[in-house]
């Protein structure tokens, strides 16, 4: 697939089959995943892969609007290690620059993903610290759920030439 071409047909899919994502597509995401650009090349990422029902079921008890999760064959969670940061903030940015090119991989891959937000919210950060074991100093940024896609959404084009701005505002 051309990256524009995966760019545009994106979506976020939250319901999926129930066959396996097979282990070499896990790492082809996570490997796109680490390919993202980082302050100062830092890639302060860690990848937390999580296939196990139980712990998937409850994610939707510290984030509601991660309750596909549940139901996901698997699940990434990104997180970043403050230590690794050579310019502190900048985590956040990192790990946000991981999670595209992991959706789209998934893309790619003809899988179906969704980006549910953990931080900034203090509550969730605390829930997935404390439900998937995360060591002091690893901070929860995204879950994503990742599966065969069970629902086909069209794309969408969301160009909107009325917020382009050039030279000046």
């Amino acid at each position: 697939m051309e990256t524009l071409a995966a760019i545009a047909g994106r979506r976020s899919i939250r319901r999926y089959q129930e066959r396996p994502v097979p282990e070499a597509m896990v790492e082809a995401l996570l490997a796109a995943a680490m390919q993202a650009p980082s302050a100062g090349n830092a890639q302060p990422w860690h990848f937390v892969v999580i296939t196990d029902r139980t712990l998937l079921g409850q994610v939707r008890q510290i984030n509601p609007y991660a309750a596909m999760a549940g139901h996901a064959p698997l699940a990434i969670l990104v997180c970043a290690e403050l230590a690794c940061e050579r310019f502190p903030g900048n985590w956040v940015l990192d790990c946000a620059a991981a999670v595209e090119n992991l959706l789209l991989a998934a893309q790619d891959l003809g899988l179906g993903a969704v980006w549910t937000g953990i931080y900034p919210e203090r509550a969730r950060m605390d829930g997935f610290r404390l439900l998937f074991g995360l060591p002091e100093g690893v901070l929860p940024h995204t879950l994503v759920p990742v599966g065969f896609p069970d629902q086909a959404l069209p794309a969408e084009q969301r160009f909107r030439p009325e917020r382009v701005h050039r030279d000046r505002w």
